[in-house]
């Protein structure tokens, strides 16, 4: 029999669906607002996704790669000092109120590209550096004294993070966050309080892998972030005691190490083997080239390492570089991309050696100016 309603009847059903669309494209709006308003507020860290087109193979680059592969085994692009990318003289002198007078912007600046950016070119490791915005309220992000973005919170960045692999769900994020001392604010109960609740939100259980300790396999990690905890919870109550992520214990992580030896689960016997000789200790005088050929001699004597040695341990190479106190000085961009002229830098001496030992493993190879050098990225991932 066929069913028919009450014209009255009708108009309640009626109205009862508006309401409901309403609601739900009224919930649907707000969402996109509020995260629209968090990544505008991210945008001096984070930048704008302009989207990837499906042509670029860095956009998904990890889909290729077979669901039990290790991530100890693989080799993954990462960007030195992320968040610097927006660091310009302009920048530092409109936050002169802020810091006071600190050396050029061009001593800080390690990248140039936004992290939306660094994640469609391939980048997957992240180095963030943190520490109390103005105010002792948000937590922001420095090099060294350089303040990069007082009102950019790390929740904004992270919540961009989450939109990037909502889109890319096939891809692996790893982010090193480190305290940074000197910015004239304190690491005290409270930074680590804020940073460990922001771990332990519902949100974060959702994006990042909550596995503590060890490194498994991309299948068990498509999708997530790994955190690399270079900083210490030793401020915490003990009832604090969730953990996820892998602990670099900062007091191991020896400063200006050419080859650390960082064990991260002393039950498993799992090391991390990093060169971080970012600082070169020439003479003054010595010049680009000397300075260039002795973090090329490090950083090649380490990838020679991860590929010869200890295949199932994690390896961290730093290709980032400066001797600010030279004379002239050899600023980042200069170690990393030469003089201009007769001296190739870091980066450009980096991609042919890459290129001849493709299908090595190298590890993690942490850049400057990442993609000042066409190809450098696909070399280091082996494409």
């Amino acid at each position: 029999m066929k069913q028919t309603f009450h014209p009255r009847c009708l108009a309640v059903l009626v109205l009862v669906f508006s309401i409901s669309s309403f609601a739900a494209s009224s919930q649907t709006y707000l969402s996109e607002s509020a995260l629209a308003e968090i990544l505008e507020r991210g945008a001096p860290i984070l930048g704008f996704d302009d989207g990837c087109s499906k042509s670029v193979p860095t956009c998904d680059w990890m889909a290729k790669i077979p669901d039990n592969t290790k991530l100890v085994h693989m080799n993954l692009p990462g960007t030195h000092d992320t968040a610097t990318w927006n660091y310009t003289q302009e920048t530092q002198d409109a936050l002169l109120g802020y810091t006071g007078v600190i050396p050029e912007a061009k001593f800080f600046q390690c990248q140039e590209h936004s992290i939306f950016q660094m994640l469609n070119g391939g980048i997957r490791v992240f180095d963030l550096r943190f520490a109390w915005n103005p105010g002792n309220q948000t937590i922001g992000f420095y090099h060294a004294q350089a303040l990069l973005a007082p009102t950019t919170r790390v929740e904004d960045v992270f919540f961009g993070l989450y939109s990037w692999l909502d889109k890319h769900p096939t891809e692996t994020l790893l982010v090193s966050l480190n305290h940074e001392s000197g910015t004239g604010t304190p690491n005290n109960p409270e930074l680590q309080e804020h940073l460990y609740n922001i771990f332990n939100s519902e949100l974060a259980k959702r994006y990042w892998l909550q596995t503590n300790g060890t490194l498994g396999t991309l299948q068990e990690s498509r999708g997530k972030i790994i955190l690399l905890q270079r900083f210490n919870y030793d401020m915490l109550p003990p009832a604090m005691s969730a953990r996820i992520g892998i602990h670099l214990e900062p007091g191991q992580w020896t400063d200006n190490g050419a080859n650390i030896t960082l064990i991260y689960n002393q039950a498993k016997i799992q090391i991390a083997y990093i060169e971080d000789y970012y600082e070169i200790g020439l003479p003054q005088g010595s010049g680009a080239a000397l300075n260039i050929k002795w973090k090329l001699n490090a950083t090649f004597a380490h990838l020679q390492d991860a590929a010869t040695l200890h295949p199932d341990q994690l390896y961290i190479s730093f290709a980032s570089s400066e001797h600010n106190d030279d004379v002239p000085p050899e600023y980042p961009r200069i170690m990393a991309l030469g003089n201009g002229t007769d001296v190739p830098g870091v980066n450009q001496q980096l991609l042919p050696w890459l290129r001849e030992r493709k299908g090595q493993k190298f590890g993690i190879i942490m850049l400057d100016f990442f993609d000042s050098v066409p190809g450098l990225v696909e070399a280091v991932i082996g494409m």
